[in-house]
């Protein structure tokens, strides 16, 4: 396979649309590579965020994080005309829901990402995914299920848990995402990994849709040091 630089993804996850243009801002001045509106400004501000981000950053790539169980075929034709560049599918949806929104991202020149959380065999499901013609995998733990293994029995769940069996079940760029530091983050990287995404706590609290203080000025720090990462013998050609 051949290497490239590893990419940065911030998720946008504040539910107002000015607030999430400003945080869009920082991040493009900052040296991020994607952008992604994610599911808690869609479900607040819905193809208008996107519209939004588009029109701003004619030229960055933009996730429609839609978590898509049903209708993904539909659901993914809104946010290509809207402007995203990629959406996303759940593993756990049926296989006809992520054959149709592979359908729609070819019919829109798109990308699809399929998010693995909660599927039972990850690394099973991620290659099946794969097969079905998705462009990545996302390997995610998700917000409640790590506060209630926490909570309820003093377990810590991370995404680091299943990267490695899914990043060999699969040849596709894979990310990770779901409670981790920026340590973690970057570490995804050195462990394949070809997408390091930063969402909470770095750009909003872990208890609210809020950006943080001092977001931009961490985040070029953050960016400098991914980009310094000498890329993983995994590391493939990406397609923006």
């Amino acid at each position: 396979m051949r290497t490239t630089t590893p990419l940065v993804q911030v998720s946008i996850d504040v539910i107002d649309l000015d607030e999430a243009m400003q945080l869009a801002r920082a991040a493009v001045r900052a040296g991020v590579d994607w952008l992604e509106a994610g599911t808690p400004l869609i479900l607040a501000e819905g193809m208008r965020s996107v519209q939004a981000l588009r029109r701003e950053f004619p030229a960055v790539p933009i996730v429609a994080d839609l978590k898509t169980m049903d209708g993904a075929g539909l659901e993914a034709e809104v946010m290509f005309k809207a402007g995203a560049s990629m959406v996303v599918v759940m593993g756990q949806a049926a296989d006809a829901s992520i054959v149709e929104q592979v359908k729609m991202a070819r019919r829109y020149g798109g990308k699809v990402m399929c998010d693995v959380m909660l599927c039972p065999d990850k690394p099973a499901r991620a290659r099946q995914a794969q097969a079905m013609g998705v462009d990545y995998i996302i390997v995610h733990t998700g917000f409640d299920e790590r506060n209630y293994a926490r909570e309820q029995f003093g377990r810590i769940l991370s995404p680091l848990d299943d990267l490695p069996a899914v990043l060999q079940a699969v040849t596709i760029p894979v990310q990770a995402v779901g409670g981790l530091s920026i340590d973690q983050a970057i570490q995804t990287l050195e462990m394949g990994a070809q997408i390091v995404v930063f969402g909470a706590p770095l750009v909003i609290s872990g208890h609210e849709f809020k950006a943080r203080e001092g977001f931009g000025d961490k985040l070029r720090q953050i960016v400098q040091r991914v980009k310094n990462i000498a890329p993983h013998e995994r590391m493939i050609d990406m397609v923006e």
